[in-house]
């Protein structure tokens, strides 16, 4: 009976320490919940205060306020144009485009609820995120602050339970960069290309992009052509979406033009400079090359990215390679220049992730078939360009089935876009992705009319036309294809025969349709079905991986 009653008092005691111990880890975890908080929290620039006015709405979806405008064109596509100091601007921006803008917010919250469905990670995600970006102003030039500033004065009150509507616009701004990062770039495989010289009809710079950042396709409909013309600065166009100052595609009035295109990168410790900033910086303040390197080595960037520039005054293309820690200017001497997902300088090139990159995921395929359709012919137009755009096959002309990694056109793209430098000339692409009229439009036009707001600014007579045939056969069967996957997630019946036409040459087809039989307890079926998958083209590492994951967990 003594050695139990020793017994419990040894048990009593540790028990007692432990609950102390337990207890002193809570109050450190919340004494470091607090500094976290108080660390993340970010203030906004100082501003004057200004009243812009109230915008009036003139017509159906168009709305100004004084010289500045917002208006949805025939093709569905938004066209706006501001002007005026950093903060000014800024809250005309949010006034003009409040809805687009909160609408952007709630769609892009709702794909953070489908990735992470838990709201205690995402509590958490909160947290670590504010504490990663709590020095996010002081990587941005104090205007750019202040513009961000001005627009977050438009974001909805909804959200106010996730942060400050200031920090929740900073936090957007990085969140390509963060998730580039985190997902080795899943959301991000653009394709861009450029010529010159003898390459073209008639001897200008020429380049194509797709920008194929996904989030779903309700986000890319609102897109909107931008023109600012700042109080310092060059006037430029950039398309971008509601709350969104960087730039992913613009021109400026001086020729000048870039691109972003992502690379594997190393996961970030803490905020830099988001690329889009970076971009927006050189659009606005560069006329060269050279002076576009010159503002790219200043600003140290999050992760891993290529710029694509041209320059009409020096009449060149060239690619500012950036990581982390690192800063290159990439030329050749040829006359086209391609750039997918890696990087091809003699310094980054023969990096590991570099290498690594190259052998896991689909970005040198995608390089070769640029070079193939680049030398089916010659010279090129604008509306060669758009066919090499809208190309939806793999190398050497391989069937890999729609929506595929593999091809240039994977019908994801948030916009298409085609520059034309020495004319000052763009085209950009309408619904659906890049399959609809890309749209004419000419900055000094522009620039040069911008009070008649009254006035259609794109030039209707340059435009390219929709892919008629495209849209009316193979497009329509995608749509069903995208329906039946829908349906597969949601656990509903699945003809399977039927889904398996829409799309018979992808490797995803048969990935659902697998995913199907295994939630209907067919495990042989469901086994047949993803090695049919792995028979196909797999445009990457990751993805072959996680089909065989999937054939080792059916059960037997």
């Amino acid at each position: 009976m003594k050695k139990q009653h020793i017994l419990i008092r040894i048990i009593m005691f540790f028990l007692r320490g432990g609950l102390i111990v337990f207890e002193l880890f809570l109050g450190f975890l919340l004494v470091l919940i607090v500094i976290v908080i108080l660390v993340s929290k970010i203030s906004p620039p100082d501003v004057d205060d200004i009243d812009v006015g109230e915008r009036v709405q003139i017509a159906k979806d168009h709305y100004v306020i004084g010289e500045n405008w917002l208006k949805k064109n025939e093709y569905g596509v938004w066209e706006m144009y501001i002007e005026g100091a950093p903060y000014e601007r800024g809250v005309i921006y949010g006034k003009l485009a409040k809805e687009l803008v909160q609408k952007q917010e709630t769609i892009f919250v709702g794909q953070i609820d489908n990735f992470v469905p838990s709201q205690t990670w995402q509590q958490f995600l909160r947290l670590m995120l504010g504490f990663f970006n709590r020095n996010l102003p002081s990587s941005m030039s104090l205007e750019n602050q202040q513009e961000i500033y001005g627009v977050s004065q438009s974001f909805s009150d909804e959200y106010n339970y996730i942060a400050s509507k200031y920090s929740r616009i900073l936090n957007y701004h990085a969140a390509h960069d963060i998730g580039h990062a985190l997902n080795d770039y899943s959301m991000v495989g653009c394709t861009s290309f450029a010529i010159k010289g003898e390459k073209t009809a008639d001897e200008s710079l020429l380049v194509g992009r797709n920008f194929d950042f996904f989030v779903g396709d309700e986000f890319a409909k609102n897109k909107i052509v931008l023109f600012v013309k700042p109080e310092s600065g060059i006037p430029f166009a950039s398309i971008t979406w509601g709350g969104m100052i960087g730039v992913l595609s613009g021109i400026n009035q001086e020729g000048l033009t870039i691109t972003l295109n992502s690379a594997k990168s190393e996961l970030p410790f803490f905020a830099k400079t988001p690329v889009s900033i970076i971009a927006r910086e050189i659009l606005q303040y560069a006329k060269t090359i050279d002076e576009a390197y010159e503002i790219a080595k200043k600003r140290p960037s999050f992760v891993a990215e290529s710029f694509m520039i041209s320059s009409a005054i020096d009449h060149r293309i060239a690619i500012i390679e950036k990581t982390p820690d690192t800063t290159i200017l990439y030329q050749n001497n040829r006359n086209d220049l391609i750039l997918t997902n890696h990087f091809q300088s003699d310094i980054l090139k023969n990096t590991v992730i570099n290498k690594e990159n190259l052998e896991e995921n689909v970005t040198g395929d995608r390089y070769q078939r640029v070079e193939e359709l680049l030398a089916h012919q010659n010279p090129f137009g604008e509306q060669d360009f758009a066919r090499i755009l809208r190309d939806t096959r793999g190398l050497y002309g391989e069937d890999i089935g729609l929506g595929n990694e593999g091809a240039i056109n994977q019908l994801i793209a948030h916009h298409s876009i085609i520059f034309k430098p020495e004319m000052n000339q763009f085209w950009i692409s309408s619904s659906p992705y890049q399959l609809g009229s890309y749209i004419s439009y000419q900055l000094d036009t522009v620039f040069s009319h911008h009070d008649q707001f009254n006035v259609d600014i794109h030039l209707k007579q340059a435009n390219i036309p929709r892919d008629s045939n495209f849209i009316d056969r193979e497009y329509q069967n995608f749509k069903k294809f995208k329906y039946f996957v829908e349906r597969v997630k949601m656990n509903k019946p699945l003809d399977v025969k039927t889904f398996e036409k829409c799309n018979p040459n992808y490797f995803y087809t048969y990935e659902v349709i697998g995913d199907y039989y295994a939630l209907n307890s067919d495990s042989t079926k469901a086994e047949e079905a993803y090695k049919r998958a792995l028979n196909l083209f797999v445009p990457n590492f990751h993805e072959v991986k996680r089909i065989q994951n999937k054939i080792n967990d059916l059960t037997p």
